[in-house]
């Protein structure tokens, strides 16, 4: 008969961080150099796989996902004027308004 001890501590490993947000990528990617060392991670590990040359179809729609990523926060930050716009311009009539009322209720 073949006892196993069961009176192994349970080893507690550290919490895993969290994963970054699609905010904290898209700023990475945003920054990252064409000379960045990601971009020539499988050379300095051997893989077959050569590196994309430049004017490469890689490197172009790399290209592509840049000038998107600048025209998409582009079109956020004009968004987000307009957005402040329109209130201004709510805000606004509301005082017109009020100010008609006023002076209809003066002329009475």
């Amino acid at each position: 008969m073949n006892i196993v001890s069961k009176s192994k501590k349970r080893v507690v490993l550290p919490s895993r961080p969290n994963p970054p947000t699609v905010d904290q990528i898209l700023e990475d990617i945003s920054q990252a150099k064409p000379n960045d060392p990601v971009f020539s991670v499988l050379e300095k590990t051997g893989q077959d796989s050569p590196r994309p040359s430049p004017g490469s179809d890689a490197d172009q729609r790399f290209q592509q996902c840049r000038e998107f990523l600048e025209l998409n926060e582009r079109l956020q930050a004009a968004r987000e004027r307009l957005l402040q716009q329109r209130d201004e311009l709510r805000a606004s009539g509301e005082r017109l308004q009020e100010d008609v009322t006023e002076v209809k209720g003066q002329a009475l």
